[in-house]
């Protein structure tokens, strides 16, 4: 078990809790076999975790002294208003978890990230120090692969797939890059400046997945829900934009500000019957021609 799983352990056992006792987290400690070997969390040990808890994530495990000696933390808006962070602590915190039941390996199933762990190291050291990365990379329409220097920006997550966003040295131009597609990346001896006021989130944050397309501008989406799939939409948006224009109880319509790129038009069909895309007209056109394209497909019989 890493440092890093032993903390992230701490920090998860404390968010659930709220509030408590160092005898307490000992005692969770205790039982986590797999993780602790059965033996318990000495104070001392403890208290060198929160240090380096602090001087890692700047997470505050505070001690309220009145009522008991119970353990908090202090700012955890710190980690609700991180994505990166929260993203990976509840990482951590699930991977502790199927961790501490072994047992039931052959009962928890999980998706595989192609190529994620591959050259996500090499990437990201890269990105740490500002250095340009020369990668042999082969597109899927492309029928042999080729060598390009790329300043690599930023990464992202998307449908089990690992994205690298950067900037192409050779066209000169900004561009995405499937992990899954890279057979080999190195780092260079070249250092390069991120564009100045660059923000990952930003970049994109108009757009749904990771289809950058700028003739595609961004409009008023509205989508009809029926009421089996309301509750999906409304647990998890479509998007950061989205909001609830009416419930009626059958169906309810929101409403969402994005270009409608080809992501975007997956996921909704991916939806089914369950959606319908009420305006702009081009984009119920753009659906219809989709929709048509697969009854043709399917009515040869």
């Amino acid at each position: 078990m890493t440092q890093l799983q032993k903390y992230t352990w701490l920090i998860d056992t404390i968010r659930r809790a709220g509030k408590i006792s160092h005898r307490d987290l000992s005692d969770k400690w205790e039982r986590c076999k797999d993780l602790s070997d059965c033996k318990p969390l000495h104070r001392a040990t403890f208290n060198r975790w929160r240090d380096s808890i602090f001087s890692q994530f700047g997470i505050i495990i505070s001690c309220q002294r009145v009522g008991g000696y119970l353990y908090y933390i202090e700012n955890p808006e710190d980690i609700d208003e991180n994505e990166l962070k929260k993203w990976m602590l509840d990482s951590f915190a699930v991977g502790n978890l199927i961790g501490e039941n072994l047992s039931l390996k052959d009962r928890i199933l999980v998706d595989q990230i192609p190529s994620g762990r591959d050259h996500l190291t090499t990437i990201l050291e890269a990105m740490k120090d500002n250095m340009v990365i020369n990668m042999v990379y082969r597109a899927f329409s492309y029928s042999r692969s080729y060598e390009i220097p790329v300043e690599p920006y930023c990464v992202k997550l998307f449908e089990n797939r690992w994205y690298l966003l950067g900037h192409n040295l050779s066209h000169d131009t900004i561009r995405l890059y499937g992990l899954d597609r890279i057979e080999s990346v190195k780092i260079s001896d070249r250092r390069y400046k991120l564009p100045k006021g660059f923000n990952a989130a930003s970049f994109f944050s108009s757009y749904f997945g990771i289809v950058i397309d700028d003739s595609i501008k961004p409009e008023r989406i509205v989508v009809r829900a029926n009421k089996d799939h309301t509750p999906y939409l409304k647990s998890l948006p479509l998007h950061h934009s989205q909001r609830l224009i009416e419930d009626t109880g059958t169906y309810a319509d929101f409403e969402l500000t994005l270009p409608p790129t080809y992501d975007f038009i997956m996921k909704l069909l991916h939806s089914g019957p369950m959606i319908e895309v009420l305006s702009p007209d081009s984009l119920r056109r753009s659906m219809k021609g989709w929709i048509t394209d697969m009854y043709e497909l399917y009515n040869k019989e």
